[in-house]
């Protein structure tokens, strides 16, 4: 295994580095927030900050996918220090500005902008953490119940049964990445929502969770059974393509990895935290959601690749528990025995990807947190410790950004490196020393599921707002 644990490291431990984080992120939040408005023109011109170069957040046109990561920063900022301003800022934000995304037709994406902001604010609420207002309280939850219904409307049957929340490519597309969007249906789900197509048939909100989860399970992880030769256990597949006439999958496929054969490492991470965090859901429901054969089904398929994207994360990051962007990068090999030494972002051959790891520590914790909760205490603490020691390496330098230029929390974070839209500085052949909208959320939000454990308040999830 590369990654070693620390089998005696606890939230405890980690709080007064998770605190210090969160005493940087006020600034770059607040700067961030000042340099973007006071830019010269609109900000719909300008669009959504998405990654920075040279420290300064700047855009990059795909879909305003990260907008949610912005305003929901500010929102588990107050979360984690109860500064009032930032709850403001979040807030505001939120109700003027995150509208189009909760009626967005063309993206996969509702459980990243939706859920970081409408979703934190409704948990923030049903938490006491902020007033109790009934028509705020049902504001939140109608745009939740809109979101989910949006994202599960964006439908691709398979050949054979079942189907899948296609991505903005297209009905032949189902990226991995959309595990983490089925967020978006567990809340509307939750909330009592009822989604009607043609002639008022009901489509039901949970059945396509579990249905799209299970596609991913099938097709975008793998379980060393012979599939294909590049089969291992637990790599996964950043996209899956099907026949959009007939339904039957064809092949693998990537746009942000190296390689359909190879696994690009935040694909990893959201399939890892991805299926963790379901686990976490499924566990709630009761016959009356969801008979027992078919819970249990699901939750069978979940656990099985969670377990195996923990594993194959674990055995290919490095010593620290940081990854490299692709396990088949082209140019990993001029780095000798990495996986044995600690990441080291400032190599000259291949970059890692913090943001992978930030959102896979999650994973970790959750899985670990989950299988404890179920009696299997041995592997549940393997899995927790694990994420607990990557969490660690993250909120220290060089990945916790100290800077105060520096508009980014979490460094050498990368994007889309066969685009090439990562910023590579002058004398240097790959990208460091950068950070992501996303990579500094999802540090965020880890802070704040480990900080609540070591404050011994209740317990962080997507789906606390009932």
């Amino acid at each position: 295994m590369a990654l070693h644990i620390d089998s005696h490291l606890t939230a405890r431990q980690l709080r007064r580095r998770i605190e210090s984080a969160f005493e940087l992120s006020a600034h770059k939040i607040l700067a961030l927030e000042k340099s973007w408005d006071g830019a010269a023109g609109s900000r719909t011109r300008r669009g959504t900050p998405v990654l920075t170069v040279r420290g300064r957040y700047t855009t990059r046109g795909w879909t305003e996918w990260t907008q949610g990561f912005q305003f929901g920063s500010a929102l588990l900022q107050y979360d984690a220090t109860g500064e009032r301003r930032f709850l403001e800022l979040g807030r505001e934000r939120t109700v003027t500005r995150m509208a189009p995304h909760l009626s967005h037709v063309g993206v996969h994406d509702h459980g990243f902008n939706n859920i970081s902001t409408y979703g934190n604010l409704l948990r923030l609420m049903r938490e006491e953490k902020i007033p109790f207002d009934p028509w705020e309280q049902d504001f939140y939850a109608l745009a939740l119940k809109m979101s989910g219904a949006v994202q599960a409307c964006r439908w691709a049957r398979i050949d054979g049964g079942g189907g899948y929340i296609y991505s903005f490519n297209g009905p032949q597309s189902l990226f991995v990445d959309t595990i983490r969007s089925l967020r978006s249906l567990a809340v509307a789900y939750r909330l009592g929502h009822r989604l009607w197509a043609e002639q008022d048939e009901e489509v039901p909100l949970l059945e396509r969770l579990i249905e799209h989860g299970l596609a991913t399970a099938t097709y975008n992880v793998f379980y060393g059974t012979g599939r294909d030769v590049y089969d291992v256990r637990g790599r996964t597949a950043h996209e899956s393509l099907f026949n959009p006439v007939n339904g039957r999958y064809r092949c693998p496929s990537t746009q942000q990895g190296y390689s359909p054969f190879s696994t690009w490492t935040r694909g990893l991470a959201w399939a890892l935290c991805g299926f963790s965090e379901q686990l976490e859901f499924l566990a709630t429901l009761t016959d009356r959601d969801l008979p027992r054969a078919g819970r249990h089904r699901a939750m069978a398929a979940f656990e099985k690749a969670a377990c195996a994207t923990a594993d194959f994360y674990m055995e290919n990051s490095c010593r620290d528990g940081i990854p490299m962007w692709d396990t088949g990068a082209p140019n990993l090999h001029r780095l000798g025995d990495y996986l044995r030494r600690p990441a080291d972002p400032f190599n000259r051959w291949e970059p890692v990807d913090s943001s992978a790891a930030a959102i896979a520590a999650q994973g970790l914790v959750r899985l670990g947190n989950y299988l404890r909760a179920n009696r299997r205490e041995k592997a549940g603490a393997h899995y927790r410790q694990a994420g607990l020691t990557v969490a660690r390496t993250l909120f220290s330098e060089p990945y916790l950004t100290t800077d105060p230029k520096h508009h980014g929390l979490l460094s050498h974070s990368v994007y889309h490196r066969p685009n090439g839209w990562d910023y590579v500085a002058r004398g240097e052949k790959v990208p460091n020393g950068e950070s992501s909208l996303w990579g500094d959320y999802h540090l965020r939000e880890l802070g704040l599921l480990l900080l609540r454990e070591a404050r011994a308040e209740p317990y962080l999830t997507f789906f606390g707002i009932s």
